[in-house]
């Protein structure tokens, strides 16, 4: 007899992901608005706290699915990282450090001015330091953008993940303290797993490329050869509960300084980067639920508005002394408004850990829905008035 509930529930991710990416084709060629922003929506309106459609998925090949999806990202994140750049122009660097610091101080005052506990006003802080690379990346290829401001938006991307991923397992590291009393346990959990996750991505950032020397075949296979590395190194991470999204990184930073070459072809992953964008954009959003949006919605709103300011305003300081007009160092602030998709995954890296303290954090459900469809639309603006998209560089208007 034919089992209709498991059809059903079979059959549910795959017809998420369809409906997501048919919507985001559709409202993009309509409104020219980012496919991602529509993918997050429809992910969120599928979930179970709405229409149910998306079951919760902990301990499910989606949840890795996931997190292989972040990991392609973030290897091209940290591959397109010029350190040669960053030790040529100082400034660049420092104004990165100022703004996630000033960010999280100032994420930090409001939450306590609410009323937050220290934990949660520590913790929203720290993952308020981040921008979500997925979004980042996905509109800069989408948009074909290049220039000052495509590049520093890049760079300070990858920056701010690093510190907030260090500041968050910090914090996660004494409020294990604070549980077990143990230190070693609390140094286990936090610093090891920071130093252990981006010492194996260097790992894999220096082996990979001299086992596709010994195959001969650096040039033509790059894009497969990083894609299975990339599978492999976040199944390992994953699975030994260290961390997918600093080793990723970590390994596409040591891949480039490598001299192994991506065209530009091959940037996303091709195919494989689209679909599991969609994918990876459907689930970050199916785990929010309503009920915990709304209730965490007027903090969120302040903080959103308190972490948009001072991220503009910080970068816009610097601009002058890095080279840059004051204009576009406020473009580039405003760039960085992405967040969702990488708090999410730190946090359901957080509950794969044992750690349950997403429950605390109903402001950072809001905060993650409201970015997953404003912040891509912020980034895409802010390259476009930076005119650094074809299309823009094409309009000469005043």
């Amino acid at each position: 007899m034919i089992d209709l509930l498991q059809i059903s529930s079979n059959l549910a991710w795959p017809f998420a992901i369809v409906v997501a990416w048919l919507a985001g084709e559709f409202v993009a060629r309509w409104t020219g608005l980012p496919r991602i922003s529509i993918y997050g929506l429809v992910g969120f309106i599928l979930a179970t706290g709405q229409t149910g459609l998306l079951a919760r998925v902990e301990g499910s090949p989606i949840v890795l699915l996931a997190h292989i999806a972040f990991g392609l990202i973030l290897f091209e994140l940290g591959y397109r990282i010029n350190l040669r750049w960053l030790r040529t122009n100082p400034w660049i660097g420092v104004s990165g450090v100022v703004e996630a610091g000033a960010t999280f101080a100032a994420v930090y005052l409001v939450a306590q001015w609410y009323g937050a506990t220290m934990l949660v006003a520590l913790l929203l802080a720290s993952l308020s330091m981040a921008t979500s690379p997925a979004a980042i990346m996905r509109v800069i290829n989408e948009q074909h953008s290049s220039g000052q401001v495509t590049e520093r938006i890049v760079h300070l991307s990858a920056l701010n993940c690093v510190l907030a991923v260090f500041a968050f397992n910090v914090i996660l590291g004494l409020l294990v303290f604070q549980t077990s009393g143990s230190v070693l346990e609390a140094i286990s959990s936090s610093l090891l797993v920071v130093l252990v996750s981006a010492g194996l991505g260097a790992l894999f950032g220096v082996l990979v490329p001299a086992v596709m020397r010994q195959l001969g075949n650096l040039a033509n296979e790059a894009t497969v050869a990083f894609a299975i590395a990339v599978i492999l190194l976040v199944a390992v991470t994953y699975s030994v509960k260290l961390s997918p999204l600093l080793a990723t990184l970590t390994f596409g930073l040591v891949a480039r300084h490598r001299r192994v070459a991506l065209t530009q072809a091959q940037r996303n992953f091709g195919t494989l980067g689209g679909v599991l964008t969609v994918l990876l954009f459907v689930f970050a959003a199916s785990t929010l639920k309503w009920q915990r949006v709304a209730t965490g919605a007027s903090l969120a709103l302040l903080l959103i508005g308190a972490r948009f300011a001072i991220k503009t305003i910080a970068v816009a300081l610097f601009a002058r002394v890095s080279g840059i007009s004051w204009r576009k160092g406020a473009l580039t602030g405003m760039g960085l408004a992405p967040l969702s998709v990488f708090v999410i995954l730190v946090l359901e890296q957080a509950r794969h850990l044992g750690l349950g303290i997403a429950d605390e954090l109903t402001a950072l459900a809001a905060m993650a829905l409201l970015m997953d469809v404003l912040g891509p639309i912020i980034t895409q603006w802010a390259l476009i008035l930076a005119r650094e998209t074809p299309h823009s560089q094409t309009d000469d208007r005043p």
